[in-house]
C-alpha cells in the first residue's frame, strides 16, 4: 500500500508541469476558472491512465474463501461447515445471488476444478 501511495504522490507532482503550461499558455486570453477547467481536463485525460496502472487490481495466487457455519454440502448433502471459492484470478462469484458451498471433504475438489479452468 505504501509503494501504491508513494506513486500517487508523485503522479500528484507530475501534474503541476501540466498546470503550469496550460496556465502560462492561456492567462491571457481567459478568466481563472476557464484556465482551470481546461487544465484539469487535460490532466484527466493523461493522469486517467496513469491511474488505472497504480490502482489495478492484483490477482492473487490463492482462491478468497467465504466460510459459513452450518450449511448444507452442495455436493454430498453434508451438514457442516461450508466453504466456497468467492474469487480468484478471473473467476469472481462476489455478487452470485445463490452461493454453492462445500463441506471441508468436498471443497479441495471444487478448488482443483477452478484451478483448472483457469489455466
Amino acid at each position: 500500500m505504501l509503494k501504491k501511495y508513494l506513486l500517487y504522490i508523485i503522479r500528484w507532482q507530475l501534474s503541476t508541469p501540466i498546470l503550469y503550461v496550460v496556465i502560462w499558455l492561456l492567462t491571457d486570453y481567459l478568466n481563472a476558472i476557464w484556465i482551470t477547467v481546461i487544465a484539469n481536463f487535460i490532466g484527466s485525460l493523461i493522469f486517467f491512465w496513469v491511474d488505472k496502472f497504480i490502482f489495478k487490481k492484483i490477482v492473487s495466487a490463492e482462491p478468497l474463501w467465504e466460510i459459513k457455519g452450518d450449511v448444507v454440502c452442495s455436493d454430498c448433502g453434508k451438514r457442516s461447515t461450508g466453504y466456497r471459492i468467492v474469487e480468484w484470478g478471473a473467476y469472481n462469484r462476489i455478487k452470485d445471488a445463490n452461493p454453492q458451498f462445500r463441506c471441508e471433504d468436498c471443497r479441495g475438489a471444487k478448488q482443483a476444478e477452478v484451478k483448472e479452468k483457469l489455466k
